[in-house]
């Protein structure tokens, strides 16, 4: 069946020089290499990383969210096996940071033998091994109907902010994400698997070769400045199509799913371009899309995305919200333990505007006991409600004040402005301050975002 793609419309196909202006000349250099396993259970890394800080730093962290709760509780784990800075082996110290009891921590500081100035650089080599989690709807799993498997986030993530530090911010007991990480250069990305098996990555594919065993084939990848990564690995019947010069990898399981992967690539289509035509360019050439045989919903990561087997009716809204994570999160970054809203809203925004259920955002909606904590961290939801009372305050309440300020405002000016806050933002972590500067001179819309609570964090 034959893919009819939307054509090119104002403002729609990628130009990610349009935010090369952002770039951090001295991000973080990241290799990266998986060796899957031939049952897809387990996965053994190495990471290479070469950091030079814009502050003085006496440690190194990274973060471990394989351990966070909601993951371990479908059995996956990242263990560190080892660590070096600048050749010498050190012990580096697990911290629970939010992990749940008998899991290992999420964070892990490695001491510097001596401190490391701003603008000197230090290298860290670290060794992990990735359990993955049985049909798990969360990031990093794997199925047990049909050898598929998935790993998003399942590595070292360091955990440095420009101008701000480490981020620390614990794991919580809920599906949102809580990683915060500076983009970085990710020079390369290797995935060895049998030879049979299809290989979906991040960035820009960059060969195969032979892999390190008999009949295993090692899948390459490159990305200029990503700040997370995301593979999948399995018998996933593959498609690929071009969007207005965007490349799309689409990856279904070959032993099916209730959408065929040409409905996933014609919405996928339709989603880029019509979401471009407001955010402005798509930010990377190439969208990975991995569709998983397991319930849920979906996870946005840098140039790929991760969605559930999902029903068509459902596919509309839930693609519209993804891809307007590849804008808010991945091009334009925020610590999402702290301020969530800064992607959650947006890509809610995102939805409404073009997934067809605008009508769920209405402003007079908003329950009152969820007025005024749109800006709260995702620490303080697990007592207060969880994922629903979070989801009414972040994600709904949100995206109904900003609906509204559009009207008031005018869509033309408010996508302007949306727009012009993207491009001073991109390759950044963003904070409530840089939203509220794109937006001063509007009143309305700064009103419409306090008494929603988006600035109480």
């Amino acid at each position: 069946m034959s893919v009819a793609l939307l054509g090119a419309c104002a403002g729609s196909g990628v130009d990610a020089s349009a935010y090369d202006a952002t770039l951090w000349p001295q991000r973080p250099v990241v290799d990266l290499s998986y060796e899957m396993a031939p049952d897809l259970r387990t996965a053994t890394g190495r990471e290479s990383v070469v950091f030079t800080p814009d502050a003085r730093v006496c440690e190194l962290v990274f973060r471990a969210w394989t351990n966070n709760p909601t993951t371990a509780a479908n059995g996956a784990s990242l263990r560190v096996t080892g660590a070096a800075v600048d050749g010498r082996e050190v012990p580096g110290q697990v911290l629970p940071a939010g992990a749940p009891d008998g899991a290992p921590g999420t964070l892990i500081s490695i001491p510097l033998a001596q401190c490391v100035n701003a603008g000197q650089s230090v290298r860290a080599d670290l060794g992990f091994q990735v359990a993955l989690g049985k049909d798990s709807d969360e990031r990093v799993g794997y199925s047990s109907t049909g050898p598929t498997s998935w790993i998003g986030s399942g590595f070292p993530l360091l955990a440095w902010i420009r101008g701000s530090g480490w981020a620390r911010d614990p794991a919580v007991a809920m599906n949102g994400e809580t990683a915060a990480s500076e983009e970085f250069n990710l020079r390369s990305l290797s995935v060895t698997a049998p030879s049979d098996f299809q290989v979906l990555g991040t960035g820009t594919a960059a060969g195969q070769a032979a892999g390190s065993s008999p009949g295993t084939t090692t899948h390459r990848f490159t990305a200029a400045s990503v700040r997370d990564v995301s593979i999948a690995v399995g018998r996933y019947a593959m498609l690929e199509r071009d969007i207005n010069g965007v490349r799309l990898h689409v990856g279904t399981p070959a032993e099916g799913s209730h959408v065929d992967a040409q409905t996933w690539a014609a919405e996928i289509s339709r989603a880029v371009t019509a979401l471009s035509d407001h955010f402005g360019p798509f930010p990377y050439a190439d969208l990975w899309v991995t569709v998983t045989p397991e319930p849920g919903d979906g996870t946005e990561f840098p140039t790929a995305i991760q969605f559930s087997d999902a029903k068509k009716s459902d596919l509309r809204a839930l693609v519209s919200h993804e891809v307007s994570h590849q804008w808010f999160y991945s091009l334009v970054g925020n610590n999402q333990a702290e301020h969530p809203w800064l992607d959650e809203t947006l890509a809610t925004v995102g939805e409404a505007l073009v997934g067809g259920d605008a009508s769920s955002y209405a402003y007079d909606d908003t329950p009152a006991r969820v007025v005024g904590l749109m800006g709260q961290p995702m620490s303080y939801w697990p007592s207060r409600g969880g994922n629903d009372r979070y989801t009414e305050a972040a994600y709904n309440q949100g995206a109904a004040a900003l609906l509204k300020a559009r009207s008031e405002i005018g869509t033309d000016r408010f996508d302007s402005e949306l727009r012009s806050y993207i491009k001073a933002n991109a390759h950044r972590v963003a904070t409530p301050d840089d939203f509220a500067r794109a937006f001063s001179g509007d009143q309305a819309v700064l009103g419409l975002l306090r008494t929603a609570g988006a600035f109480a964090n």
